[in-house]
């Protein structure tokens, strides 16, 4: 799973809705890489991004670290650039007036980089002014695969990124190639998504496995049909090449940048292809990218099922928790409910049915932060006296769907379309039985429904593009990484790998529930990113946070 654009949570005249991440499970994940990124949760939200302005500027640090912003040309920001790259890197962007005093643009990068003159595409891009005297850009990507650094910035960076942190940056939000406005990868139309949401096939029946193939085939060929060239190149290499000619085209030497959940993969992808042009860089809620699929499909399960009884055991201590005994028999009681929910769906307020699947997204979406466990709690206690809305709105949320039954994006496809790309899965039926057992074995409760994942890119043309290698990190400048030792998303581990890959960087530990830390794990976590990125003081390694 991966952060997604994070958004506030609130109550609504009829039920509840929190912010999270999770796909449809059972004939597909819940979802991997940290999340599925575009609408993390937090229960603070950020918004943000502008980057450097017309006049043309690059970062340059100073003695002392911190950077300052600096007239300049075009030259030295490619250096190194393959000549079928040059128009690409040297564009010149036309911004407009948006959204919140913001301005946006469109920037154009090649479809296949391994053939640029063969056709282009266009990458949404936002950027909110500093409320300060601007030092630079920071480019900032939420998370996903899937999910929408545009919204992030635009929606959300006012409740997550620090007074001083906006004070000093252009805060810089796109849409990854195959997101939402940028090329969007594009299957379903929102009655399809709700039809297919309506029913649950269990894949550990023949039968049922059988008909998620067939519904995973039959989307991803609408895929193929709706989307176009880019469906091919989504891949996170492709991405992070992306933002090399974003950094070029927004005048900036070096990247600045701060990914959460997949865009820590996002950015050790890019300090892997171009370690010189790294400036300040922020990984929170690491993504250890020498795992493969299966290994962390697993992880993700050991670790959500962990956060559930963390979950169930502060229910217990608090008034109102409608989980009785200890945190076994509270978590033994959600089982017995979800099987319920397999066996007889109830139906929601709106004559929508609650199948198991939907009930399994509506419980992990406020796994993602302590602060939607109180909406988790009201949830499951009003789907326990028999009203299944309030868990089918935290399922409608992590699925974007709004109240008015449309969908707000195409974060699941995209994040399907770009796993496939940079992994390649087992659809061997012994496989895929194999990994199933051993999700049920760490993870009793959710494990059943993030299995056979193995069926995610059947009916696609496309292939793995990339081999699952470590990080590659050569440059001189320090990278943060930061881990949460109570994250479900990505485990604490991945952090602690990330950091060795790196080599020149710098491990920064939150003793803390829920995914990421920067923006709501308080003051230790926010004084250090914000110094690294402001003063240039990194952080010791092995700094830990309560």
């Amino acid at each position: 799973m991966a952060r997604k654009a994070a958004q506030r949570m609130t109550w609504t005249a009829d039920g509840t809705t929190a912010p999270g991440t999770a796909g449809r499970p059972g004939s597909r994940r819940p979802a991997t890489r940290g999340g599925r990124a575009g609408k993390l949760v937090a229960a603070v939200a950020a918004s943000a991004a502008l980057a450097l302005s017309l006049s043309g500027c690059v970062t340059v640090t100073l003695p002392g670290g911190k950077p300052a912003a600096t007239s300049g040309s075009q030259e030295g920001l490619s250096t190194g650039t393959p000549e079928e790259l040059k128009d690409y890197y040297g564009q010149k962007v036309a911004w407009a007036s948006c959204e919140h005093g913001a301005e946006c643009a469109s920037i154009k990068v090649p479809v296949d980089y391994s053939n640029p003159q063969g056709g282009s595409i266009e990458i949404a891009v936002i950027k909110i002014a500093a409320t300060g005297k601007s030092e630079g850009s920071l480019f900032i990507n939420p998370g996903g695969p899937g999910g929408s650094g545009y919204d992030f910035v635009n929606d959300s960076a006012q409740w997550i990124l620090s007074d001083e942190l906006r004070k000093n940056y252009d805060l810089v939000g796109f849409d990854p190639r195959g997101v939402k406005r940028s090329a969007p990868v594009t299957c379903l139309t929102d009655r399809e998504r709700d039809a297919q949401r309506a029913v649950y096939y269990d894949p550990f029946t023949p039968d049922g496995l059988a008909k998620s193939i067939d519904e995973q085939r039959q989307t991803n060929q609408a895929c193929e049909a709706n989307t176009g060239p880019v469906l091919a190149h989504a891949d996170t290499e492709s991405a992070a090449r992306d933002m090399d000619i974003l950094r070029a085209a927004l005048r900036n030497e070096k990247l600045d940048y701060l990914g959460y959940s997949y865009g820590t993969f996002l950015g050790s992808t890019y300090a892997t292809l171009f370690p010189d042009r790294v400036g300040r860089m922020v990984l929170d809620g690491a993504l250890d990218s020498t795992l493969t699929q299966s290994q962390l499909t697993i992880g993700q399960a050991k670790a959500f099922e962990r956060s559930l009884h963390v979950f169930v055991e502060w229910c217990q201590r608090n008034s109102g928790c409608p989980l009785s005994g200890n945190a076994d028999e509270g978590v033994q009681r959600i089982q017995k409910l979800m099987n319920q929910y397999a066996t007889d769906p109830p139906q929601a307020n709106d004559g929508r049915v609650v199948t198991v699947a939907s009930f399994v997204s509506g419980l992990i979406v406020p796994l993602y932060s302590t602060a939607s466990w109180p909406n988790l709690r009201q949830a499951l206690a009003a789907a326990l006296v028999g009203d299944p809305s309030p868990m089918m709105q935290l399922a409608d949320f992590g699925a974007d769907r709004d109240s008015s039954g449309s969908y707000t994006s195409n974060s699941a496809f995209a994040f399907n379309a770009i796993n496939c790309l940079d992994y390649s899965v087992d659809s061997a039926p012994e496989a895929m039985r194999n990994e199933a057992a051993e999700l049920v074995r760490v993870s009793p409760t959710l494990g059943k429904y993030m299995a056979y994942g193995g069926i995610a890119c059947d009916g696609l043309k496309t292939t793995a593009v990339r081999k699952v290698a470590p990080a590659n990190y050569s440059g001189k400048a320090p990278v943060v990484v930061i881990g949460t030792t109570g994250d479900p998303a990505t485990p604490y581990e991945w952090a602690q790998n990330l950091r060795k890959q790196l080599g020149n960087a710098s491990l920064l530990t939150w003793e803390g529930e829920g995914h990421t830390a920067y923006g709501r794990a308080g003051n230790c976590i926010t004084n250090a990113v914000d110094d690294y990125f402001v003063k240039g003081t990194t952080p010791a390694d092995g700094l830990r946070c309560t």
